[in-house]
């Protein structure tokens, strides 16, 4: 008997040997997900400055009332319109850098950048200018002395526009003292 027992207990062994071999493992249990992030509030980023609309008769519009005088600096020369008491318009010329100023007043203070647009004659380019802290309000951009932009301001027949975003344009004649502050800085 005792020889059959041990056939038995073999097979027995065996068996449960090749259950254990055919069991598939089961997968380890994954951790739960991370939960998303909280969305951040993020400020929207300011709208980008609206090109000054091109004003088709802006030449037909009445000049504005006021005039232009040369003003010398230690290190700049000054072209300003306006009437006495109201600067409107400045051009100015950075000796140091060689770039000419264009400064206009606005009627309330702007926020960063501002749509600005220059016509003549020959030639309208919007500008992207900034404003100006401190009072009065204004904004400005500053063009290279040799942008062809200043030489048509220079030579245009009668008069140019300078026109801010949300401002009443401007149109002032092309006197003496445009061309020379434009020449002092070349």
């Amino acid at each position: 008997m005792s020889t059959l027992r041990v056939p038995s207990r073999i097979a027995l062994a065996s068996s449960l040997l090749i259950v254990t071999c055919c069991q598939t493992p089961q997968p380890a249990p994954r951790p739960a997900p991370a939960p998303a992030p909280a969305p951040v509030a993020t400020k929207a980023p300011p709208p980008a400055p609206q090109p000054v609309p091109v004003e088709s008769a802006w030449i037909d519009r009445p000049q504005t009332p006021g005039d232009w005088r040369y003003v010398v600096e230690p290190d700049e020369t000054l072209a300003v319109f306006g009437t006495p008491g109201a600067t409107k318009l400045v051009l100015a010329c950075d000796r140091g850098s060689r770039r000419v100023g264009i400064v206009r007043a606005t009627s309330t203070p702007k926020q960063g950048e501002v749509a600005m647009r220059i016509s003549t004659e020959t030639t309208s380019r919007p500008l992207v200018a900034t404003a100006a802290s401190g009072a009065p309000a204004r904004v400005m951009v500053q063009l290279d002395a040799r942008d062809p932009l200043l030489d048509a301001m220079a030579i245009t027949r009668g008069r140019f526009a300078v026109e801010v975003e949300g401002e009443p344009g401007l149109y002032v004649p092309a006197w003496a003292e445009v061309t020379r502050v434009i020449e002092d800085c070349r």
